[in-house]
């Protein structure tokens, strides 16, 4: 009898393990993968490494320092780059904050008692050691105190807007504009005007300005120069601008003011919306605390705006309409700069606390993200624009390192985790 219980076991122990190798019960069917490389990876298949950057590779020396391009140059690079619009590969243009001094490739250390104990600088360990943010004053213009620093010495007011071939040499001079601006803040190009006008938005001089095609002119102005307010001729630090195709345009603005403006296609306002609310938790549609990005998908007729201070993006039809509203997860670390809308109909998001990409679908779930901070080739410090090209190269401008990279798709990354390809317009 012990005998045949014993058999009746072993017989009932072999099916089982049976039915646990060939996925009967589902336990190791979840851990078999059919292909190698099912999953969230960037690139299915592959073999180890992982998605350091995505499904990107970023491009080594690009942009090329500045001597390379220019005359009286050397020792010297960029300051803070607050957006990057690449018209095609062969023109992408920055906006940022002129020039800072290269700095040593080695700097000594130094204890800093008078701060902490136990405290030196630099920290090392590959904590950046200088903060391009607030390293160049607005304007250009120093405070007489000296606290802004030493003009020619410390900082130069050059070269603010921009522009870059596929090979990341400067290849247009736009200084003839230095003297204008406080703080570009985006740079943008319609995909639907054929003329393919320039349009800069500059925050801390309260203003918008559009440009012909190759920048000779200015053809029209928005606001009044430095001079802050909320009315019909006056912004208070506006930030970013979004186009659809009959060429009406949304004006985030701002930082300071809380309302989104609606122009036509010449400029003429046509409506606005939004209400100072109460951060940092403002649930109600159509309030907001630092109008901080703006996107709008022309197919779905939906116009994102990043409610920056309240950690969310809310979603209205091209009327002003509230239509729906997400979190970009907790704050802190999340702090959403900027945002994008390609052709693929996925929103991405700049996120300078957690130093990622996020993407989520038109309804907001969740869909992937990445980015590593740092200051190596292809890590990411204070993203505060990005941009895609018709060959889906990716660009962002970083504030707190004061550079633009330039990602390529990785080979064989799967698309739906690249963000999407310009919207198809006029040219």
């Amino acid at each position: 009898m012990k005998q045949r219980m014993a058999a009746i076991a072993a017989v009932c122990i072999a099916c089982v393990a049976g039915l646990l190798l060939s996925g009967g019960f589902g336990i190791v069917q979840g851990q078999q993968k059919k292909t190698p490389g099912d999953g969230f990876a960037a690139v299915a298949g592959l073999k180890g490494g992982q998605d350091v950057f995505g499904p990107y590779d970023p491009v080594p020396n690009w942009p090329r320092p500045l001597a390379e391009s220019l005359p009286n140059h050397q020792g010297w690079t960029w300051s803070q780059a607050t957006d990057v619009f690449p018209e095609s590969p062969d023109r992408v243009f920055v906006t940022q904050k002129g020039e800072l001094p290269v700095l040593p490739a080695r700097i000594p250390t130094t204890w800093l008692p008078q701060i902490g104990p136990s405290i030196k600088f630099p920290v090392g360990g590959g904590v950046p050691v200088r903060e391009a943010a607030s390293a160049t004053p607005s304007s250009g213009r120093a405070a007489e105190d000296g606290s802004d620093g030493r003009p020619g010495i410390d900082w130069r007011w050059e070269h603010v807007i921009a522009v870059f071939d596929r090979n990341g040499k400067l290849t247009e001079d736009w200084s003839q504009w230095d003297r204008i601006w406080g703080r570009p803040h985006d740079v943008e190009i319609s995909p639907y005007d054929s003329e393919k006008h320039i349009w800069i938005v500059d925050a801390d001089n309260h203003f918008v300005a559009k440009f012909t095609h190759d920048g000779k002119q200015m053809v029209l102005q928005l606001g009044t120069p430095g001079v802050p307010g909320n009315d019909d001729t006056h912004f208070a630090r506006p930030t970013f601008l979004a186009f659809l195709p009959d060429g009406s345009m949304f004006l985030a603005d701002g930082y300071d003011n809380t309302r989104v403006i609606k122009y036509d296609k010449n400029g003429k306002k046509l409506l606005e919306w939004g209400q100072k609310g109460t951060p940092p938790n403002e649930r109600r549609p159509g309030y907001f605390n630092s109008v901080h990005g703006i996107a709008v998908d022309p197919q779905l007729h939906r116009v994102y705006v990043n409610d920056r201070n309240n950690g969310r993006v809310q979603v209205f039809d091209e009327n002003g309409k509230f239509l729906d509203q997400w979190d970009f997860g907790p704050r802190p670390p999340m702090n959403i700069h900027s945002i994008y809308v390609g052709a693929d109909h996925i929103l991405w998001a700049a996120d300078q606390g957690s130093h990622k990409l996020l993407g989520y679908d038109p309804d907001g779930h969740f869909l992937y993200s990445w980015g590593t901070f740092g200051t190596c080739q292809g890590c990411m410090w204070g993203v505060h624009g990005f941009a895609t090209d018709n060959e889906g190269n990716l660009y962002t401008a970083e504030v707190r390192t004061g550079r633009v990279q330039k990602y390529t798709p990785r080979k064989g990354a799967n698309p739906q985790f690249l963000a999407g390809k310009p919207w198809k317009g006029v040219w």
